[in-house]
Formats: C-alpha cells, structure tokens, sequence
C-alpha cells in the first residue's frame, strides 16, 4: 500500500518554485490524479492554507461574496481546482494589483486547460505563470527526474527489460498506480475514465449520451499514431463532424491527449495536412483498446502506436516540466516518406523514428535520412528508439537508442 512517505519527486518543483518566486500567481494545470495537489502540498503546505474550490459550499460562499471571502483566506494561499469558481480571478488579481510586486501570492490548480487558461489571460494576463503537470515521466518513475535528453548530453544506454517496459506502459504514468504497486490497474483505470466523463467532461459540454463519448474515446485510441480523419470517425459512431471535433477539443481540454501535427517547411514535397492525436498516458490508451498483460500489449496490432505514445509523452513531459511548450511535430510526404516525431528546439530540428523491433539497423533510419536531406543544415542528428537495450550508430548521424536511454 502507499504511504504518506511515498512522495515520489517531480521534475517540475524547480520550475514551479522559480516561477513562485517570481510571479504574484501560478496556474498548475494538468489532467485529475497528475499528482497537482500533492505536489503543491509538499512543496508549500508548510507556508500556504490550502483550500479546494471544488467543494459545493466552498463555491456557494466564493460566488455570494468574492471580495469577503478572499478577505477571510488571504495569501499565501492555494486554491484547489480553480476552474469550479471563475468568478474570483478578477477579485484575485484586485488583490494581486495591490501589492504587484510580491511574488507567491496565489497557487491556483485547475484540471480543465483551455477553460482555465482563458479565464486566466482575461484575468491575470502578465500577472501569473502557467505550468503544466502530466503524468509521471519515465525519469520520475526511475528517480532520476531532471535527466537531459540525449540530443542535449549524453545518456546512459540502459534500459528495463521487456517485461518490466510493457508492464510500466500498460500501467501508465499516473503516481497513484506509481506509489502503490498492488492496486489493480484495471479498476483504477475503469474508475477514473468514468470519473473523468461524470465530472470533467459534462462540466465542459453537455454530452446528452456518454455512450457514445465513450465509443468515441475508444475510437480514438484504436487510431493512434495514424493521420486523423474527423469524418471517419464521425461516420464510423453516427455523429456530425462538428461534434467529433468539440469532442477532441475536450479531451485537450482536460489533459487527455496531444494533437501532434505535421510539420510544415518548403522543401518542394507536399505534405499530409491531417495531424496525429495520442493519449497523453499510455495505462489510459491501454485500457481504452482492452489490453490487459503486457504480451498482448507488445505483440498486438496497437504494440508499435503505444510504444509511440510513450516517446511522445516522455520527450513532451520533459519539456513541460522545464516550463517549455514542447514544439513536437510529425513529417509526411505525400509520397508516403515519414518520421514519427519531430522536435523544434529552436536551434535545430531533431528527427526521431520509433521502432518496436530490439534489433536496430540501417534500413530503419530511410525516412531520417530523407528528413535530413530535405531540411539541411536545420536538421539535428536524428535518433531511432527501440524498446531494446542497445545504444548503436547507424549512420555518422543517426544512432539507435533504447527507450531507457530516452
């Protein structure tokens, strides 16, 4: 069982004390269960009162006098899910406003994005920072959380054996099935999906049938890592375009996937317009599909589109907990040449392909080659990550990496 020594650090709580330091506010979004109020908790209980706005009366009290009741739970403070009681941001940056140059004055958490971060740049634009906590990445889960990425320095080539990677991955990255490894997997994920569709979702938009949002989740997750056609989708579950595409725009919403799109350049080739739309946490993909061992998740259809996910979610969860906005793309020609990922560093472009075999070699670096041709001088190293243990050369700029060396 967990226990309440059981914290396990994040790689954002340099970032999110810089930012607390600096800022009068700070916004932490991220999906429910992220590990949110825990990390603020351990980072700042000592000096903040926490307070949830999420509970009824909590709301009731805040909506029927704002200024009174800030008055009565003054800064430092952290206010919990902040999205439930919009009405406070103006009263808050009232606050705020006088006294603008003390940093720290207000922690504020919320699980819904897009709602949130409008509400917050109509409030508290150049008054706050806004942070982003996601599942546990793999340099979490392994204790070593501020690991660079290997375009940036050198890594070690280890990495966890077969079973041990499936197993992590069917279980997914959130720190509740993390801290405690004796909960069942399948009833924590059955039981969150239908937290989030009851609290989060209804909450956004009204979704008269939850049925069909469910199918359309599923939908969704059987079609990771492929270009996206709405109007598949939207034939496939009897449903208009307009609301598959609400509907995705509630799952970015509520932290629930990456739209990974393609990345544009004039290289004379024309390119797939469509983006890619992955699960931001591998356990919730693989219960969405049905897999219940990490056997069948290796070797099944899906096996190459979740090993994709979890390359996507470490190098974006990386990035966000430095305070970045991952500039993550995906490169395909019309002609059918590709590469799984893209990473802008601002610097240079990184290419990655993700691969499912162990057994890297040359033939599997064609589509990073082709990159690097049509790119340049832009293109960076590129690198081929494999579920295996081996860190090898392929090309003088081309190296195949284990996941663990990620």
């Amino acid at each position: 069982m967990a226990t309440p020594d059981s914290y396990i650090p994040r790689a954002l709580e340099p970032t999110l004390l810089l930012a607390a330091a600096q800022f009068p506010a700070v916004v932490l979004a991220g999906p429910r269960q992220s590990g949110k109020t825990t990390l603020l908790k351990h980072l700042f209980g000592t000096k903040y009162r926490y307070l949830s706005v999420e509970l009824p009366e909590v709301r009731a009290a805040a909506s029927a006098d704002p200024r009174g009741w800030l008055e009565a739970y003054p800064p430092p403070v952290i206010f919990d899910e902040i999205q439930h009681a919009p009405e406070l941001l103006p009263y808050i940056k009232e606050r705020i406003d006088a006294q603008r140059f003390q940093p720290g004055q207000y922690l504020l958490s919320g699980s819904q994005n897009l709602l949130l971060l409008e509400r917050v740049t109509e409030s508290l634009s150049g008054r706050t920072a806004v942070l982003r906590l996601l599942p546990l990445s793999r340099r979490e889960t392994v204790g070593h959380p501020h690991a660079p990425l290997p375009w940036e320095a050198p890594t070690s080539p280890s990495g966890p054996a077969f079973a041990q990677l499936w197993g992590s991955l069917l279980r997914g990255g959130y720190p509740e099935l993390t801290a405690d490894p004796d909960r069942d997997l399948h009833l924590w994920h059955a039981s969150y999906i239908q937290t989030y569709l009851e609290r989060d979702v209804r909450s956004i938009r009204h979704v008269g049938d939850l049925s069909s949002f469910q199918a359309f989740l599923r939908a969704l997750a059987v079609r990771g890592g492929q270009p996206l056609s709405l109007t598949d989708i939207s034939r496939d579950l009897g449903v208009a375009v307009n609301t598959v595409k609400a509907w995705l725009s509630v799952l970015e919403a509520t932290h629930q996937v990456f739209v990974l799109r393609p990345y544009f350049a004039n290289v004379g080739k024309r390119l797939i317009k469509s983006p890619k739309v992955y699960f931001t946490d591998t356990g919730t993909l693989c219960h969405l599909v049905g897999l219940r061992d990490h056997e069948h998740a290796a070797a099944g259809p899906l096996g190459a589109a979740i090993f994709e996910t979890a390359v996507l979610a470490e190098i974006a969860k990386t990035l966000l907990n430095r305070g970045q906005e991952p500039q993550l793309y995906f490169w395909r020609t019309s002609y059918g040449v590709e590469v799984d990922l893209v990473v802008d560093t601002g610097r240079a472009l990184v290419p990655i392909e993700v691969k499912l075999s162990a057994t890297p070699h040359p033939r599997m670096a064609a589509g990073i080659k082709s990159f690097q041709k049509a790119f340049g001088d832009r293109a960076a190293p590129g690198y081929i990550v494999h579920p295996g243990d081996v860190r090898l050369p392929l090309t003088r700029d081309i190296t195949a990496l284990p996941f663990g060396a990620l």
